[in-house]
C-alpha cells in the first residue's frame, strides 16, 4: 500500500491547512490568557462517515467483479483520549465506529460498508481563553466491512482539525471535526482494481477534561480620584489598586486619560487640571505583571467657577466731620470657598480688614463718602466681587442766636472811653491812675463782661472762647 497523496487527498489537506491558519487567526482576536491546562480530555459523540470511493469485489465462483460507490453512513460514533504534555502537544487515541445499512437484498448491500478505526497519533492545540483549535494526524488500524465482501483490516491515515469552545474547567463541546481518512482495501483477485478509501470523518460531541492545576485567579485594578470635584487649576490624586498579582513580581502601572493628561509610573500620580474646562475626564490604569494585566478606570469632574457674592452697610449713614461710621460686609461663597475682605473709601480712613471695619471721618468736608467692600475667595486664580455702600458727611450747626439777656449785655459792653490821669499813679499811690469818674465805668465794665462769659453758649467757636477768656484776665489785673 502507497500513502502517497495524490490529487484529491492532497487538496483535502491543503483545505486542512487553510481551515487551521483560519481558526488560529480567529483564535488570536480574543487575548490569551493563563488558563489551566487539562492533562486528560476524554472526547465522546456522534461520527459521520463519507467514504469517497468504488468498492471493487468478486464474490466467491463469480466470474466477473463488482463495482459499486459506496454510500455515505450517517449511523456512527466515535471517542478519544488526549493526553497533553502543554498547552500545545498532546497524544491522542481514537476510535470510531461506522454502521453498515442492515439492507438485506444483494443490489441493496453492495453499496454498504461498515467502517472502524483504532488510531494514534500527535496534536497541536491553539489555546485561548474560550476556543481551542486543533490539527491532528493519526495512523492505526482501519477496518472496511462490506456487506457483500466481508471484513478487510489495513494500516491506515488520519488527519485533520476541529474547534473546542471551553464552557468550563472540565466541559467543551467539540463544535466540529474533519478528518482526511486514507487506506487501501482489495476484496477480488489482481487485475481488479482495490478499493481506494479517500473520504471524510466527520465528528461534534462533548469533552470532559481532568488534571492539570486549578484555574488561577484573573488579576483585578480598582480606580479611585480625589476629590471627585473640583474647580481648575485644583489639583487631583488618582489611585489604583491591583488584587490577585503574583507577590514575587513587580506591577507596573501605565496611566492615561481622556481630555487630560496624567504622567506616572506609581500606584499614586498628580494630575494637573490647570486650564481644563468645565466638564467630566476619564483616568485610567493599566497594571500588567508579565501577561496578566487588568485596568480600570475613575472620572472627576471639572467644576464651573462661581464667584462670591456680597453687600455691605453703613451705620450710622449720616456723621458729622471727626466721627465714625461701622461699615459691614455680607459675603458668601457658592462653593463653600474661603472668603478675605477688603475696603477702600473714597474719602476719611478704613480700619480694619474683617467682615466689619471702621470708616473715620477725618479731614473731609461736607458730602457723601463712598466706600467699597471686596471679597475674594481661595479658589486659583481668586474670585472676586464688589459692593458700595456710602455715608454721608454733615455740615457742623450754626451757632443758636444770643439770647436778648445776652444781647442787652453786649450793648452795654460796647468800646467805653477809659481816660487816665498823667503822670499817675504814684509810688505811694499805686491804684491812682483812673479818674475818679471813670473807675466806676470799669468796675461796670468788668462785671457785665464776667457776666457775659458765664452766659457762654456751648456752640461758640474755640478761639472766640479763648479770646473771651483773655479779656477777663485783663480785666482783672486792672
Amino acid at each position: 500500500m502507497s500513502l502517497q497523496l495524490k490529487g484529491h487527498p492532497g487538496r483535502i489537506l491543503s483545505v486542512a491547512s487553510a481551515m487551521f491558519a483560519v481558526l488560529c487567526a480567529f483564535g488570536s482576536v480574543v487575548t490569551a490568557q493563563d488558563q489551566p491546562l487539562p492533562k486528560v480530555e476524554l472526547f465522546a459523540g456522534y461520527s459521520f462517515w463519507l467514504p469517497g470511493a468504488n468498492i471493487n469485489g468478486q464474490l466467491p465462483g463469480a466470474t466477473l467483479p463488482l463495482t459499486s460507490r459506496l454510500e455515505s453512513n450517517p449511523r456512527g460514533m466515535g471517542a478519544s483520549a488526549t493526553y497533553d504534555f502543554n498547552r500545545w502537544f498532546g497524544l491522542t487515541l481514537d476510535g470510531s465506529i461506522d454502521l453498515n445499512s442492515g439492507e438485506s437484498t444483494l443490489a441493496r448491500r453492495i453499496d454498504d460498508a461498515a467502517f472502524a478505526n483504532i488510531s494514534f497519533g500527535p496534536k497541536l492545540t491553539y489555546r485561548t481563553k474560550h476556543f481551542a483549535p486543533f490539527v491532528e494526524v493519526l495512523v492505526g488500524d482501519h477496518r472496511l466491512s462490506s456487506d457483500v465482501f466481508g471484513d478487510i483490516s489495513k494500516f491506515g491515515l488520519m488527519a485533520g482539525g476541529g474547534l473546542d469552545i471551553k464552557l468550563s474547567r472540565h466541559f467543551a463541546v467539540r463544535l466540529f471535526q474533519a478528518d482526511f481518512v486514507y487506506s487501501d482495501y482489495r476484496y477480488a483477485p489482481p487485475g481488479v482494481p482495490d478499493t481506494e478509501i479517500r473520504g471524510l470523518r466527520a465528528q461534534a460531541g462533548l469533552i470532559l477534561m481532568f488534571g492539570g492545576e486549578a484555574p488561577p485567579v484573573q488579576p483585578r485594578a480598582a480606580c479611585s480620584v480625589q476629590p471627585g470635584e473640583i474647580f481648575a487649576g485644583e489639583p487631583v490624586t488618582a489611585t489604583a489598586s491591583g488584587s490577585n498579582f503574583d507577590p514575587k513580581r513587580t506591577v507596573i502601572y501605565n496611566w492615561g486619560g481622556s481630555g487630560v493628561v496624567v504622567r506616572g509610573s506609581n500606584s499614586t500620580t498628580q494630575i494637573d487640571t490647570t486650564g481644563l474646562q468645565p466638564g467630566s475626564y476619564l483616568v485610567s490604569a493599566n497594571l500588567s505583571e508579565g501577561r496578566r494585566t487588568a485596568s480600570c478606570s475613575a472620572r472627576f469632574t471639572v467644576r464651573q467657577p462661581r464667584p462670591p457674592v456680597i453687600s455691605c452697610s453703613a451705620d450710622p449713614r449720616s456723621v458729622q466731620t471727626g466721627g465714625t461710621s461701622t461699615i459691614t460686609s455680607n459675603a458668601s461663597s457658592p462653593g463653600g470657598r474661603r472668603l478675605t475682605y477688603s475696603y477702600s473709601a473714597s474719602a476719611g480712613d478704613i480700619s480694619g480688614n474683617g467682615e466689619t471695619t471702621t470708616l473715620y471721618i477725618r479731614g473731609a468736608g461736607p458730602g457723601r463718602i463712598t466706600v467699597t467692600c471686596n471679597v475674594s475667595d481661595d479658589h486659583n486664580p481668586p474670585l472676586t466681587a464688589s459692593s458700595t455702600t456710602s455715608v454721608n458727611v454733615e455740615a457742623p450747626p450754626p451757632p443758636p442766636p444770643p439770647a436778648p439777656e445776652i444781647k442787652q449785655l453786649e450793648a452795654k459792653l460796647d468800646l467805653h472811653s477809659i481816660y487816665f490821669q498823667t503822670a499817675r499813679p504814684y509810688a505811694n499811690d499805686p491804684e491812682g491812675g483812673l479818674l475818679d469818674s471813670q473807675k466806676e465805668v470799669l468796675r461796670s465794665l468788668s462785671g457785665d463782661f464776667n457776666h457775659h462769659l458765664d452766659r457762654q453758649q456751648p456752640g461758640w467757636p474755640q478761639a472766640h472762647l479763648q479770646l473771651q477768656r483773655k479779656r477777663r484776665r485783663d480785666l482783672r489785673q486792672w
